[in-house]
């Protein structure tokens, strides 16, 4: 490819579209915080899928660290295909697609409201059919976003929904790391993780692990190893990938740690350790591994946000990635900008 691929302009518009997103959806973001303080839910409950999914699995833990609160990924169909409407009572919902059509997420924002819980959109298109079933709208603000692979508008998810939960909180410390993101996104796109690209680039199959606040970045990643290169790539928390998933690993089987530092450092480190002494090209995102390879990554402040930067560092990564080994990143094979599910 001569040009610039929609994925790697899109990509570099990630730190604009969040400075974006925090001037001018202040004021929407600051609502939704104050009509959950207002509500005192009693849980969480999320509809997406794909990228949004993943976006969901990363709020969830970030919910749950600042609210105590239990968050659930409730499956969109209950509400689309069996029409069981959930009793949400006293409870929050969050329904997050970039598009906003899909009719099986507005169906269960519909239901979720109708049934009173406080329903809030993350959404990309603020006249779509998801802004006018949820009732609560924190638009995404992140512009036409072209390519298949979700970069710009996935990022705009996680910084808006965590936004949201920092302003309920009132947690100033995090609130000034959210606004320094600009800044370290930024950086984080001239980390070169060319030890990932080493690692995959003979690979059809691969690991990517995650924990705790990592595990929806995990997840996202390896989405995106598929998308844009064809490489097999499951995501696993590192307290699971000893059972089952170790059996496929042998020599130079390659796992992208993503490693936060934070409380499941310890033991994250250890099994990638683990996994390097069974022959595994293990790459880290933490300097702690014994035997990893280390990525070179951004600190914004904050433990809730460095994995938001650890993707946008990967995103460019994996761009580059396909275009070495002759993918088209913004035209995958078989798939569609929008998809629509019942």
């Amino acid at each position: 490819m001569s040009q610039p691929s929609r994925m790697y302009i899109e990509a570099r518009e990630i730190p604009s579209v969040v400075h974006r997103l925090l001037d001018e959806g202040r004021d929407a973001i600051r609502e939704a915080a104050g009509l959950l303080q207002a509500a005192e839910p009693v849980q969480l409950v999320t509809f997406a899928r794909g990228s949004s999914d993943h976006a969901a699995t990363y709020l969830k833990y970030a919910c749950e660290l600042l609210h105590s609160i239990p968050v659930a990924s409730v499956g969109p169909s209950l509400a689309s295909v069996y029409e069981n409407d959930l009793k949400l009572r006293h409870s929050a919902c969050l329904a997050i697609s970039q598009s906003g059509q899909s009719p099986d997420i507005v169906r269960a924002a519909a239901a979720a409201k109708k049934q009173g819980a406080l329903t809030i959109a993350l959404t990309n298109q603020s006249d779509s059919p998801l802004s006018t079933a949820a009732g609560e709208l924190v638009p995404l603000l992140a512009g036409p976003e072209h390519s298949v692979p979700a970069t710009k508008t996935y990022v705009a998810s996680l910084v808006a929904g965590l936004a949201v939960l920092a302003h309920w909180r009132g947690d100033n410390d995090l609130l000034r790391a959210i606004d320094g993101l600009p800044d370290a996104l930024d950086r984080a796109l001239e980390c070169d993780w060319a030890a990932l690209r080493s690692a995959l680039i003979h690979a059809s199959s691969a690991y990517v692990l995650g924990r705790g606040i990592s595990l929806g970045i995990a997840q996202e990643a390896a989405l995106k190893l598929k998308e844009t290169c064809q490489v097999h790539a499951e995501a696993y928390s590192a307290a699971e990938v000893l059972h089952g998933p170790v059996s496929v690993v042998g020599r130079g089987f390659p796992v992208l740690a993503m490693v936060t530092d934070d409380a499941t450092n310890p033991g994250f480190t250890a099994v990638c350790d683990q996994l390097a002494g069974m022959g595994a090209r293990v790459v880290s995102t933490s300097s702690r591994s014994k035997h990893a390879e280390m990525l070179d990554v951004t600190a914004t402040g904050h433990v809730l946000t460095d994995p938001i930067s650890m993707i946008v560092s990967f995103y460019k990564s994996v761009e580059i990635l396909a275009r070495e080994l002759g993918k088209n990143p913004d035209q995958p094979q078989n798939l569609m900008k929008v998809t629509e599910t019942l």
